[in-house]
Order: C-alpha cells, then sequence, then structure tokens
C-alpha cells in the first residue's frame, strides 16, 4: 500500500483493506500462517501508512480489495448477530428458520447508496437496526402469520437523504423490526 504521504494516519477501513490484502495472500499461497499472523499483528498496530508498507511491500498490489455483489447468509435454529464496522454488498440474501438475526448497520460500511435484503423467514425474528438517516422500503414482503414492524421513514417520506433499503421476500410465522439505535444516556441498543 503505498501512498504519497508515509507519515499519513491509516484509518481503521484501510487497515481493514491492508488484513484483507494479507488474507488474499494467504489464500494464494504467498505466505504462510505464522507470517500472516505476524504481519497482522502489526498493521493492527500501525498508525501510519509508512508503518503498514513494511508488511505489504513485498506482495503485488491489486488496487482497492473487491466486495463481492451480494452476500448470503443462512441461519437455522440460532442467533446470529453481525455489528461492529462491517462492509455490506449491495444485495444481502437472508434466509432463517426457528431463529433470530440481528444485523446492525449503524458502524457499516456501504458499496452504494442502496441496499437490496430479499428475507425467506420461518418461525423466526429478524431485527435491522439502520443507521440514522437511512429509509426503508418493506412493501414487498408477502407476510403470512407475521408481524411487520417499521419504526424508521419510507423511502417516500425522505427521499434522497441516507441510505435506502429495499427490503423484499416472504416471511411466515415470523416478526420483523427495522428501527434506528435505540439510545439512552450511555447505553445503546
Amino acid at each position: 500500500m503505498s501512498t504519497d504521504r508515509p507519515d499519513m494516519r491509516i484509518s481503521d477501513a484501510e487497515r481493514e483493506l491492508v488484513v484483507a490484502q494479507l488474507n488474499a495472500a494467504v489464500a494464494e499461497g504467498r505466505l504462510t500462517l505464522p507470517e500472516f499472523e505476524e504481519r497482522v499483528d502489526g498493521v493492527l498496530r500501525s498508525r501510519t501508512f509508512g508503518e503498514i508498507e513494511p508488511f505489504v511491500g513485498d506482495l503485488p498490489q491489486k488496487g482497492p480489495i473487491a466486495v463481492p455483489e451480494q452476500l448470503e447468509i443462512r441461519n437455522h435454529a440460532s442467533s446470529l448477530k453481525r455489528q461492529g464496522r462491517w462492509t455490506v454488498p449491495r444485495r444481502l440474501n437472508i434466509s432463517t428458520r426457528a431463529g433470530s438475526v440481528k444485523l446492525d448497520f449503524t458502524e457499516a460500511v456501504f458499496t452504494g447508496p442502496v441496499v437490496e435484503i430479499h428475507l425467506e423467514a420461518r418461525s423466526s425474528s429478524v431485527d435491522l437496526v439502520l443507521p440514522r438517516g437511512a429509509t426503508a422500503d418493506i412493501d414487498s414482503i408477502a407476510p403470512h402469520a407475521s408481524s411487520l414492524t417499521q419504526k424508521v421513514p419510507s423511502v417516500y417520506d425522505q427521499p434522497g437523504q441516507g441510505v435506502v433499503f429495499r427490503i423484499d421476500g416472504e416471511v411466515r410465522s415470523s416478526s420483523v423490526r427495522v428501527r434506528y439505535q435505540r439510545r439512552f444516556w450511555r447505553w445503546r441498543w
């Protein structure tokens, strides 16, 4: 990873891209597992681009890491949570049976202005926590003996404000909640 200013501080997102590059190097056979662990440890301790360079300088530069176009999330009789900083592709396919899924998008990095979510839920609960300013369209969800709760503005209420979530699919004997993060003093949930 090179930059014109090696003394410039590196962000968490850029640090994660470097770790992904090291991950790809292990998958290609360019690094051994001990080398990978040592380099990841060094990257996570680095503060500037100059400090990162020794850990990736001998690896081929491929440009930015490509994010997959869609992500499959499958859950069966389990509790699945995703929170913190993560990259959200353009399309998410969520399939859950007799389980619970909570996806927290408040710190997520989005690859585009629209996120399409396709739900297939049976006897499950799905909780989607959106970042402030995001809107949602849940009109294309087909509920069967289910409850749908939307506590964020509709796409039609606030066009062009933030990330737009378009949610469709089929839910049977399930509950779906689309909301913002709740806050009280120091606590968030």
